[in-house]
This record gives C-alpha cells, sequence and structure tokens, in this order.
C-alpha cells in the first residue's frame, strides 16, 4: 500500500475508532487539536500536489484536528524505518552486525552476477563501508603519498560524490602486514561524519559534513607504539551527542569522548599501558547502558556517560581485536595472545564467568542471536555454541584465513575471508548448512554493511599485477 493510501486508511480507522468508542481525547490529541499546531504540521506536510483527493477534496480538509497525533505517530515511525535502513556505523544499526529485521539481500552474486554497481577506491584500507540515507561513505589512505581520506559515493548509482583528504603525511613508519592506516570504520549521526585515522604519534578525529566540508579536527590523543608496531584498529564509538575513540597502547594509552557538534572534550579515562586493538561497544544490558572493552587481561564495562568503570573480569588472554557481544544477561568475548580463548560473563556487575573454550576467534567479532552464539576464527573454522552454557553445537571448516566478522541477514549468516570468498550459511543450530560461496576480487578484509537488499562490501584484486580496491553494491 503507497503511502498516501496507508496515511488515509489510519486516520480513515482512527476516526471511526474514536467516534464508536465515545473516547475522552488524550493530553496529547487536545495539543494537537489547537489551530497553532495543526497549522504549523500542515505547513511541514507535503505539498497539496502530493496529497490525493477523495470526492473533490483533499486529505487536507478531511482530517479532523484530533486524528493529526495519528498522522504524527504514523509519521514518526515512516522515519524510523528509513532511518532503520542505513548502517551508519561499526556493528549496524544495533550494533550487533544484524541486519534490519525484513531486509532481503542476495545469497548469491559475481563479478557478473547481481552487482549494482562497482567503483574503485583510490589507496587501501581495512575500512567497512557505512550507508548514511542516500549516500555510502567509507574511509580509505594512500601509502605512496601519505594521504587519509574520505570518499562519498551516491548509493543509488555508484558515482563518486566527494572525496576529502583529512590529512597528509605523519604515517607510521611500521605496521603490521595486514593491517592499514585506514582501518577504523567511519560512524555518522545521520548529519556528520566522524573518521578517526592514527597518524605517527596522535590519533586524530575529524567531523564532516554529509558535503565533505570539514567541521573540525581535533588531536584525540597520543598514539606511539613501540614494542608492539602492528598499527591502530579501533573505530569511533557513537553515544548521546559524544564521539568516544579508543587508543590502547604501552604507553598513555586512553579512552575519550568528544562532544559531537564541536569536538570539545567530554571525559578521558587512563587505560593500562599495554597493546590492545578492540572496538568498545554500548549496550542496554543488565538495566543500564555499558560501553564493554576486552583486553589488558580483562572483560570490562564502562558508563558511557562518564567513563566510569562499572565492573570487571579476568580474561585469559593479554590482546583482543573483536568487539564484544551480548545475549540476554551474558557477554563473550575472545582472544588470542598470548593465551587464546572464548568466554562469556555475567554483566550484572558480578564478574562471574560462566564458561570458557579454548577457540581464538582473534581478528573476528562473534555474533548473538536467538541464543546462540556464532563465530568463525582465524583458520576459518565455523562455530555455534549455546549461549548460556557454552555447549557446542555444531563446528564446520570453510577454508581460507578470516578476519572480517559475519553478519545476519534474513536467516543467513555471511562471512568473507582473506580471499575474497563470501561464504553464506544458515543461522540454524541444529546443523550446519552452507548456503552459497561468492568471489569477488582476491582478497577481503573488511565487513560489509547490509541496507535493504543491498550489500555494500570491499574488496581487492591483483589479477591486473596492479592491487586495486573496489566497493561493490550487490543487490537482485
Amino acid at each position: 500500500m503507497p503511502p498516501s493510501e496507508l496515511l488515509v486508511h489510519f486516520c480513515t480507522r482512527l476516526l471511526f475508532f474514536q467516534q464508536s468508542k465515545n473516547r475522552v481525547e488524550s493530553p496529547c490529541t487536545r495539543l494537537l487539536a489547537r489551530p497553532q499546531y495543526t497549522k504549523t504540521i500542515l505547513k511541514s506536510s507535503a505539498s497539496s500536489a502530493l496529497i490525493p483527493e477523495i470526492k473533490g477534496h483533499t486529505m487536507r480538509l478531511l482530517i479532523p484536528r484530533y486524528c493529526l497525533n495519528g498522522i504524527l505517530v504514523l509519521c514518526l515511525i515512516t522515519n524510523f524505518a528509513v532511518a532503520a535502513d542505513d548502517w551508519r556505523v561499526w556493528r549496524g544499526p544495533n550494533a550487533n552486525n544484524i541486519a534490519t529485521e525484513g531486509e532481503t539481500p542476495p545469497t548469491k552474486w559475481g563479478e557478473s552476477e547481481n552487482i549494482r554497481w562497482k567503483a574503485a577506491l583510490p589507496g587501501r584500507g581495512h575500512s567497512s563501508p557505512i550507508v548514511v540515507n542516500d549516500r555510502v561513505l567509507i574511509s580509505t589512505a594512500d601509502e605512496a603519498k601519505q594521504i587519509q581520506s574520505v570518499v562519498c559515493f551516491d548509493r543509488a548509482s555508484g558515482r563518486q560524490l566527494w572525496k576529502t583528504d583529512v590529512s597528509q603525511g605523519d604515517f607510521a613508519p611500521k605496521i603490521h602486514q595486514k593491517n592499514t592506516h585506514a582501518s577504523p570504520t567511519l560512524a555518522s549521526n545521520g548529519k556528520m561524519v566522524f573518521a578517526v585515522f592514527p597518524q605517527f604519534d596522535r590519533i586524530q578525529l575529524t567531523a564532516l559534513g554529509l558535503d565533505g566540508k570539514q567541521k573540525w579536527q581535533i588531536k584525540a590523543g597520543g598514539y606511539l607504539p613501540q614494542a608492539y608496531q602492528f598499527g591502530y584498529a579501533p573505530s569511533p564509538l557513537l553515544y548521546e551527542g559524544n564521539v568516544i575513540v579508543t587508543s590502547e597502547y604501552e604507553k598513555n594509552g586512553f579512552i575519550a569522548a568528544f562532544d559531537q557538534q564541536t569536538g570539545r572534550e567530554v571525559w578521558r579515562i587512563k587505560r593500562p599501558e599495554k597493546m590492545n586493538f578492540s572496538t568498545p561497544i554500548v549496550t542496554r544490558i543488565a538495566g543500564r547502558d555499558q560501553m564493554l572493552l576486552s583486553g589488558n587481561a580483562k572483560v570490562a564495562s564502562f558508563d558511557p556517560q562518564t567513563g566510569r568503570d562499572l565492573w570487571s573480569a579476568p580474561a585469559m588472554w593479554l590482546v583482543s581485536c573483536g568487539t564484544m557481544v551480548w545475549d540476554n544477561d551474558l557477554v563473550f568475548t575472545s582472544g588470542g595472545f598470548p593465551l587464546k580463548g572464548t568466554m562469556a560473563v555475567k554483566a550484572d556487575g558480578s564478574g562471574k564467568v560462566v564458561w570458557t573454550n579454548r577457540v581464538k576467534c582473534y581478528e573476528q567479532s562473534m555474533l548473538a542471536h536467538a541464543g546462540y552464539l556464532y563465530a568463525v576464527d582465524d583458520n576459518g573454522i565455523a562455530y555455534c555454541w549455546n549461549a548460556q552454557t557454552g555447549k557446542e553445537q555444531w563446528k564446520s571448516r570453510l577454508g581460507g584465513k578470516v578476519s572480517s566478522s559475519p553478519v545476519l541477514a534474513n536467516g543467513n549468516l555471511y562471512l568473507t575471508n582473506e580471499r575474497g570468498t563470501t561464504f553464506v550459511f544458515r543461522a540454524n543450530p541444529d546443523k550446519f548448512e552452507l548456503v552459497a560461496e561468492n568471489q569477488l576480487g582476491d582478497e577481503g578484509f573488511a565487513t560489509p554493511a547490509f541496507c535493504g537488499d543491498q550489500i555494500f562490501h570491499r574488496a581487492a584484486t591483483s589479477a591486473s599485477g596492479k592491487r586495486q580496491e573496489f566497493l561493490y553494491c550487490i543487490g537482485e
């Protein structure tokens, strides 16, 4: 049903309901019935040309004022649905790598199948794309010229809209061969885009408008690793008007929050002087918002409003790369240096460790869904565990080394290995069911973004003898 027809149907039903039940108008209804509010809402509505006529009258004249609260609710629902189609941050709209319910992305594709568009990317990066309204944005780094950039594409056509260079020079002289100078994923609040890039001795935070123009740029903090020159990875995190940046290394590590509008520092906490690569995540669990972070031999929870410690539990390993996940009252993490393992911890403040195993999901983040925990280790072995007990439901070898993280969409898990092969398998705790294998390029490190029936996927190829990255829009 078109939105206009849906609106007429909704208001008609609401009018009939209120008249037949002789209901008393609520305070909200009375407020909306005042002429000044009626006038304001109608002014901000669609033009008369877009409002259907019924028996010679426009809907504007037919709708009683006390139906306007229904219209407002419907508009809010519609706006929410549009926003829910976005993938604006690392781990997606709900911070769990699960696509919005009802989205139907394809399960099969290739260079000549189900590709809506393909755009060449300058430079190199492992960051994921983000989707904001009708735009797809991604970060990248030109290692030869030492330029770090944000690139924006039209979602429908793949046409490049703009490219903004946010920093030049001062690249770290050494990073891990599997890392890049553009590994953190961008974050957007729908109006601005926040980019975190590592420099030789600092972490730089930049805010851009959706037109690519710089709003502000600051030094978020220091970053000068000596013992482990593996490079930087954590993505920025958005929470209640702040952008949160993490930097953990063997000197002056920190987590800090900055005002999204101005870049003003809101709070800062010091971290242990040890290396770590994990991105924190915020979720509401055990009755409160908690910022979860694994690393430095701990599973830890912080108050995202202040950075204050809430609770912690000892972990078996020193270093983590993946982002923590959760299910009901448990949080889960995995690490791999120097010891390896996966663990579940109570999020109620007790720090109680519920179960552990010896599986190492080091680079990847896991995925929790419907009481089960899905994971893929560094060697491409997929696992499913009972989230509450840790009991192994199944395991299956997919093949190839893996650095990206699984995404759940329409009942299927999507996982890309480092050779550019994406495996699609059912989120079925009873058995492993492979749905499809798809190949794009010959290199894949980034986790894709899912929006509606589209997948936005970063891949690279060296088929011509020269490495080139591409951003694909996959859709039937």
